[in-house]
């Protein structure tokens, strides 16, 4: 593969940035005109659970996205000396669906709630009863609908709503848009016309008229586009929101922003026909781009989009390696109490390995890792379980793989639900996230899971924060009416590869027999919400 120079590509200005707010990470990539990584920086950040909703604040936002630019400006001056005057384009991500509602002078009305809420219950049945199509909590039209539901004043002076990447863009740009990808978590998108589905539009606005609100809901949606459509270019403010220094200039085009989903769909090479992806860290999703529509509506399987408007049925969950975390930092904890402290990467990658020489069910074990509600088992709130028995084999080995199988659990009852019920054919699934950072350990683990060859990329590493700056790149580079699989296909992904791993029938047997206990012990679960409420 050709190289560019990349103090020459930052010097000329035709470098590409791309920046994804993930749940715990904000993470900015910088790419030369080959599309590999030249430069990156990221800060660490954590969602807060305050008044019974999981939240940001928006001033974490600003301070985060300026801290992952500023150690990305940091890194080209150590290795390029040079400094980021303009770029060619930029493009930004974030977490889909949640809920930011502004008035019109632009304040925000109630606390940003977040994908991981699940305290619309009652207005995403009503809704996909309306629809008849599933509108899960986390979408953004449930927080709307539960918002009218409960009363709340707030929604009378409702200006915009969007998603964190929406926000983000908005300020940078001044333009109300988004990626097609990340308005279908908000709305349903008819595939047809590119645009919010008309049917639902007009069955919602009735809804509004008869609760005598001032406004339809197109009013106050952002318009969806297409990858490859021009979105804006940073305005003055909009670069001294992200460069305080006042080094970065305006005028740097930006891409149409993307929800999380989108860019690890075009970070994998996801976004073709029978191509999949899966994405496990904080939460879990499985991305499978469909052939044809489903036989019918499932309320563990989500509709939504590729950044180019093909139809994706997502199998979401709440729930992966926050309580995987959790142990592994307990381990930590020991080591250091004994004086014997290890590297936090060394401990996660001896922990997981250690997982695979255990029993293939886990030795009869059982871990349930709601950190919070999980929509797939019908779980409002999270308790975080483990379970055995007299006669459970309890060995580190185990316990690492129980958790490891645990992590998977709610997304292996929604994709049962694909490939068992619907047929639906994918030839492989690429992984990226934290699970998979352990050579093979994810993989072999989430193969037995889906029952399909899982494939890593050597570039899985670099997330979306890489996919969002691919769609800036495409948006820059793409030749008249090329579509963005082309573009990925031979102009990114060419020359990279891959390793798979297929199922291992051991893995699998073992797999299916922890999810025999996994369904039947639900009921603790359930139980344990109950009986056990949490402080706040």
């Amino acid at each position: 593969m050709q190289h560019d120079d990349p103090r020459q590509v930052i010097e000329s200005g035709q470098a590409v940035l791309g920046i994804e707010l993930g749940s715990t990470r904000i993470k900015a990539v910088l790419i030369d005109r080959q599309h590999q990584p030249i430069a990156s920086g990221s800060y660490a950040w954590e969602n807060r659970y305050e008044h019974g909703v999981w939240t940001y604040h928006l001033s974490d936002v600003w301070s985060g996205l300026q801290a992952s630019y500023r150690a990305l400006s940091d890194e080209v001056r150590r290795r390029y000396n040079v400094p980021i005057r303009t770029l060619g384009a930029i493009g930004i991500s974030a977490m889909m669906h949640g809920y930011l509602a502004f008035d019109a002078a632009g304040e925000l009305l109630v606390p940003f709630r977040t994908w991981r809420n699940t305290i619309t219950a009652q207005a995403a049945q009503a809704l996909s009863d309306l629809f008849q199509f599933n509108i899960p909590q986390r979408w953004s039209i449930a927080h709307l609908y539960q918002a009218m539901r409960n009363g709340e004043a707030h929604v009378r002076q409702i200006d915009f709503l969007t998603t964190l990447a929406g926000y983000v863009h908005w300020q940078l740009t001044g333009e109300r848009v988004l990626g097609i990808g990340d308005a279908s978590g908000m709305f349903p998108i008819d595939s047809a016309t590119n645009q919010y589905d008309q049917r639902m539009l007009a069955l919602f606005n009735a809804e509004l008229q008869a609760a005598q609100l001032p406004w339809r809901l197109e009013q106050i949606l952002p318009a969806a586009l297409p990858a490859g459509q021009p979105a804006g270019v940073l305005s003055e403010a909009g670069a001294r929101l992200l460069d305080p220094s006042g080094q970065l200039q305006p005028g740097i085009p930006l891409c149409p922003p993307e929800g999380d989903a989108g860019t690890g769909m075009v970070a994998t090479n996801s976004v073709a026909p029978r191509t999949g992806n899966v994405s496990a860290g904080t939460s879990v999703f499985a991305m499978i781009v469909l052939e044809r529509p489903l036989a019918q509506v499932y309320p563990e399987i989500d509709i939504v989009t590729t950044p180019s408007g093909v139809p994706v049925a997502m199998v979401h969950s709440n729930n992966c390696t926050s309580d995987l975390n959790a142990w592994v930092g307990l381990f930590g904890e020991f080591a250091r109490l004994i004086n014997a402290p290890i590297d936090e990467a060394q401990l996660f990658e001896r922990l997981y390995t250690q997982a695979l020489a255990g029993d293939a069910d886990a030795g009869g074990l059982l871990a349930y890792n709601y950190h919070s509600g999980e929509h797939i088992t019908h779980m409002e709130q999270g308790r975080p379980l483990f379970v055995r028995t007299p006669d459970s084999r309890l060995t580190l080995a185990n316990f690492m793989r129980a958790h490891l199988f645990a992590a998977l659990g709610a997304l292996r009852i929604g994709c049962e639900i694909l490939f068992e019920r619907e047929h639906v054919r994918v030839e492989r699934v690429y992984g990226h996230g934290g699970f998979f950072k352990t050579q093979q350990v994810g993989q072999r683990i989430m193969a037995a899971a889906l029952r399909v060859p899982i494939a890593v990329l050597e570039t899985a590493g670099e997330g979306g924060a890489w996919g969002s700056a691919l769609l800036a790149a495409y948006l820059l580079h793409k030749d008249a009416h090329e579509s963005l699989e082309h573009y990925l296909a031979n102009r990114v992904f060419a020359a990279y590869q891959a390793t798979t791993l297929a199922p291992d029938p051991r893995d699998v047997q073992g797999f299916a027999a922890f999810m025999q206990r996994y369904k039947r012990g639900l009921v603790i679960e359930r139980t344990a919400i109950d009986a056990l409420p949490t402080a706040s």
